[in-house]
């Protein structure tokens, strides 16, 4: 079993059940961690700029409100990420927070 299995697995949440933004990030990492090139800079590189696209997304006018609450929910998260960077203890409740947050979406 993999670390996302384990993080999922303590949600009560499978990879079926994520977004497909979500899966496609947790997909992107697992294909750093196989490589052994994933650091704590390449890491912040992808943070800074997945947050700088949703804060260009942001600026667009025409969103519902369904579209800017997604918008405003990403930026959190990646605002997250980047805490987890800064601290380790810090970073696994930010963590837990979150997919908390998902497993109480997807039931």
């Amino acid at each position: 079993m993999s670390l996302i299995d384990d993080v999922l697995t303590k949600f009560s949440l499978k990879y079926e059940d994520l977004l497909d933004e979500e899966r496609n990030t947790l997909d992107e990492w697992m294909s750093v961690l196989g490589k052994g090139e994933l650091n704590v800079g390449s890491v912040r590189e992808y943070i800074a700029g997945m947050k700088d696209a949703v804060e260009d997304k942001l600026t667009q006018t025409g969103h519902n409100n369904k579209e800017d609450l997604f918008l405003k929910a990403r930026l959190k998260n990646y605002k997250l990420l980047e805490s987890f960077l800064t601290s380790r203890e810090r970073a696994r409740k930010s963590i837990e927070q979150q997919i908390s947050a998902i497993a109480g979406r997807v039931k």
